[in-house]
């Protein structure tokens, strides 16, 4: 992607929760420091858990457990079938292309704690310097931070690319994800009424 000088990064929300950032850093530091969790907390499991280049090699097959029980227990992910173990193939192959991260968050163990990532926004040219991310986090180890830290690591990537505007397309019951972005700074940028319909009732994105 062509660097432009004018670009400012910035964060923005469930895509309905849309921020922009300065790229001094601040806002989303600040936030993090006003959430629930102490800074020298999260600064304690960040060292303990470092952040890599996921794979499809190393690890598609744990991705694929965490999307999988986001779409058979959440909202997280529209989908209402567990995604096949062939469907990561055309994944990576499409991060790759666009030149968009994926960072995985592992424990000392090396297992796979959650990742994160963007892509394309929307496909015509205008919208080049906007992306649309996610993040996810194993079950077994939310409320730890991780997707705090994750989402750092990704904004950060995300001003190195020189993009402007980070949207986050979030279910608005999912307050979970909704209080972590706005921790980060991002703010809610619009509703999409009965955006889908899964679990027998229509959700609001």
């Amino acid at each position: 992607m062509a660097k432009h000088d004018a670009v400012a990064i910035q964060p923005a929300k469930p895509i309905l929760y849309v921020r922009a950032d300065r790229c001094d850093g601040l806002g989303y530091y600040h936030a993090a420091v006003s959430s629930g969790r102490s800074t020298r907390a999260i600064a304690i499991m960040e060292r303990a858990v470092h952040f890599v280049t996921c794979t499809h090699e190393a690890h598609a097959g744990k991705m694929l457990e965490i999307f999988n029980d986001a779409i058979a227990t959440s909202t997280a992910l529209f989908d209402y079938k567990p995604r096949a173990s062939e469907s990561m193939v055309g994944w990576f192959q499409a991060k790759e292309v666009g030149r968009f991260p994926v960072i995985g968050a592992i424990a000392p163990d090396n297992q796979l704690l959650g990742f994160a990532t963007y892509g394309t926004f929307r496909a015509w040219p205008a919208y080049k310097y906007s992306v649309e991310h996610s993040v996810y986090v194993h079950k077994d180890h939310r409320g730890k931070g991780i997707g705090l830290a994750l989402m750092r690591q990704l904004i950060e990537r995300a001003k190195e690319q020189q993009y402007h505007v980070m949207v986050g397309g979030i279910d608005i019951t999912n307050t979970g994800s909704i209080a972590l972005h706005t921790r980060l700074g991002f703010v809610h940028a619009g509703t999409v009424k009965h955006a889908g319909f899964k679990f027998g009732k229509w959700l609001d994105l």
